[in-house]
């Protein structure tokens, strides 16, 4: 969930480039996106013995014929049992037996409630909506599928192509890139056969002594990440996550974690301290970007903190701390309007290049490490809270929208600056937010306990509402596609002037349709024409964001329409991502297509981050509870931990009470110095609408169209 634009010869997929492509792309011949091979290797969901190929997708059940011979369909017991539950069914379904209200509910809970009674598998059988380990067994076995495939025919390889079977190094020694991001997904899903094989790979072969630039944000996140998490499972938890005796050292990973993180500080060595986007492993020399000017992106240089700060805890060395800590305050210091940075910082001179401000490619992780931050030191670093309360409101006064004709909230662009025109797109990327509010709201409590603590407030349950929306828009990102798969960037129809979050008063938020999730997919969906997904952009890799939200959302809410929304997320994926002999899993090509074409190509963020995020979300809660731990951008687990005396916050933010100069014609912004989330407009207090910066008469809902990119609610009853 993060920024990546390296030279093609230095990695895979980038996560959130402007311009992206794979290193080795290879095309196939087009032909189902599915086949026999995968089918095989999942079938038997409930003991079923079918002999075809299994289409895993709920919502187009499969039969088949009989072998027994054939009696009058008024003797066949299971016909007459199929008949009366079909009439007792469709009898609940409309009313017939059941109380009026189903049906008639303004907001929608009672029919999602009918909906969620049964559930339809891959395989047309009657899915109980509680049988949740069983679809968390699915998880694993997907991953076993894809793992397994990589371990035959790619193993020790950076990058994996699943349909050619074709492997590539990212260096010459490899990095590990696949097996180090997978390590804590393994251990979690207790698979010890690839547990000790990784083990083995990297006590024999890993080594980051090697003469060649790598990213230094992707390897941080990745490397760095998966390094420390699967340390953090192997030592808190030695009995509980595939626990091994392989005679290896317990600091296998420590060890290795150490040696990377100091070559990754030579990118750190600049006039500001704000580091360069990639490094040379051997001479540790950081390396400036080969694009932008120089400049490093704004969420690649503060989304590093969360690892580099965990392992200065470990080590009890605080040049970690310092250095990455040090670039919160370059970035803060440049006094950001409304806490909104544009996406380019340069390393040299620690200030902003442009004013581009969005939360996909390359400004997303800022903002989700502010309030992690906070989180991660046990709240005792509220500087990081003070600056995600700031972003927040910026984030409501000047990106928040919503769709024409059907009132999604739209979290948009401001491409040339908040003065300017707004851009309703969003990446795939930005689905990070309605997880990552709920989370800052909460401090990851369940909400029945967070709503009992004496700072909650009506404006906390704004922003709860606010993360609610988002997620309905994300995951209306799947629905709009034919099938189930939401393409890398959405761009949305909105009004003309646009309608902003600031224009309603709190409590009165347009909200999107009741029956949204009801509704088909694709030209069936009811946001069909608010939703635009655009040819250059209807890639999926396969992207974690949307299912990492519904994780954080059902934890937080308990409201289980978000895992049922995980769960046919889950089945699209291994209907149409499945490659045809079974050994594994692809990005696509086009969402619009049916069915899509394969891009051949797994990264390693499918097994770090997608397949995890399922996993948890099908599992019990008490799996890393979310008041224990905090996850990086990567998906990798790192434990909260309380300050000692020789760790603290070692800046201070400068005063932002004075009101800066206005521009010609616009009244003076003021930015006060932290914002009291208990200190807000109360519901039903008189506040002035604001106007809509940059909305110019006649302008069209699309307003910006960026070339060249190929890459880039009502209260519910809670459940458990």
């Amino acid at each position: 969930m993060s920024a990546y634009a390296p030279d093609p010869q230095n990695g895979p997929i980038q996560r959130h480039p402007d311009n992206w492509h794979s290193a080795q792309a290879r095309h196939h011949p087009e032909g189902p996106a599915h086949s026999n091979g995968i089918g095989d290797k999942v079938s038997g969901f409930f003991g079923s013995d079918r002999r075809e190929g299994l289409p895993m997708y709920k919502d187009k059940p499969f039969s088949y014929p009989g072998s027994r011979k054939k009696h009058p369909w008024y003797k066949q017991r299971r016909t007459v049992a199929v008949v009366l539950t079909s009439f007792a069914v469709i009898s609940w379904w409309f009313g017939i037996l059941s109380p009026l209200s189903y049906f008639t509910s303004s907001d929608g809970e009672m029919q999602a409630s009918v909906k969620e009674k049964t559930q339809t598998s891959w395989f047309g059988s009657k899915v109980p909506a509680g049988d949740w380990e069983t679809r968390a067994q699915k998880v694993k076995e997907a991953f076993k599928t894809s793992f397994n495939g990589y371990e035959k025919h790619a193993w020790g390889y950076d990058e994996f192509n699943p349909v050619s079977k074709n492997s590539r190094q990212m260096v010459p020694g490899g990095m590990g890139w696949i097996i180090v991001d997978a390590l804590d997904t393994m251990m979690l899903m207790n698979l010890t056969d690839e547990l000790a094989h990784s083990r083995q790979w990297i006590h024999q072969n890993l080594t980051y002594d090697q003469d060649h630039d790598v990213n230094t944000f992707e390897t941080t996140i990745r490397m760095l990440g998966g390094l420390l998490s699967a340390h953090y499972l192997s030592t808190a938890f030695p009995d509980m996550y595939a626990p091994l005796n392989d005679g290896l050292s317990d600091d296998l990973y420590v060890e290795k974690a150490t040696d990377l993180a100091d070559r990754l500080l030579g990118a750190y060595e600049t006039s500001s301290g704000v580091p360069l986007a990639s490094v040379n492993l051997h001479s540790m020399k950081g390396i400036p970007s080969h694009a932008d000017g120089g400049a490093s992106s704004t969420a690649e240089a503060t989304s590093l903190q969360l690892e580099m700060k965990y392992l200065a805890k470990l080590t009890g060395e605080d040049h970690y701390w310092d250095k990455a800590e040090n670039v919160m305050k370059v970035v803060d210091d440049n006094q950001a309007r409304d806490g909104l940075v544009p996406i380019f910082i340069y390393a040299d001179r620690g200030t902003f290049r442009g004013e581009n401000i969005r939360l996909g490619s390359r400004g997303d992780s800022y903002y989700e490490y502010l309030i992690k931050q906070y989180l991660q030191t046990s709240q005792q670093e509220p500087v990081y809270q003070a600056m995600w309360n700031e972003t927040l409101e910026g984030i409501k006064k000047h990106l928040i929208t919503y769709s024409s004709p059907s009132n999604f909230t739209v979290l948009a662009e401001r491409p040339s600056g908040l003065d300017h025109h707004i851009s309703p797109k969003m990446d795939h990327l930005t689905c990070f937010m309605p997880g990552t509010i709920a989370l800052a709201t909460t401090g990851g409590l369940p909400l029945v306990q967070a709503k009992a603590q004496p700072n909650w407030g009506p404006q906390q349950d704004e922003d709860m509402r606010l993360a609610e929306e988002l997620m309905n828009t994300c995951w209306g990102m799947y629905k709009a596609s034919p099938i189930g798969l939401a393409g890398e960037i959405t761009h949305f129809n909105i009004y003309d002037p646009p309608l902003m979050y600031g224009n309603f008063p709190q409590g009165e938020k347009p909200a999107s349709p009741a029956s949204f999730d009801t509704s088909g997919l694709g030209p069936e969906f009811v946001g069909h024409d608010d939703y635009i997904i655009k040819g250059g952009d209807s890639h999926n890799l396969q992207r974690p964001e949307t299912i990492e939200s519904l994780f954080y959302m059902w934890r937080i809410t308990g409201y289980e329409k978000y895992r049922n929304w995980g769960w046919e997320m889950f089945e699209s994926f291994v209907k149409w991502t499945a490659v045809e002999d079974g050994t594994g899993y692809s990005s696509l090509q086009n969402v619009l297509r049916v069915p899509p074409t394969m891009k051949d190509n797994m990264e390693s963020f499918w097994l770090a981050e997608t397949l995890k995020y399922f996993y948890l979300l099908f599992s019990p809660n008490t799996i890393l509870p979310l008041t224990d731990v905090v996850f990086n951008t990567e998906a990798h687990a790192f434990p909260r931990f309380q300050l000692n005396k020789l760790f603290s916050t070692g800046w201070e933010r400068k005063p932002r009470d004075v009101v800066p100069e206005a521009k010609q014609g616009q009244e003076p912004d003021v930015t006060v110095n932290t914002i009291i989330r208990t200190e807000v407009h109360m519901e039903g207090e008189e506040k002035t609408p604001e106007p809509v910066a940059g909305a110019a008469a006649g302008a069209t809902p699309d307003v910006l169209v960026e070339g060249g990119r190929d890459a880039v609610i009502g209260e519910e009853v809670p459940v458990g």
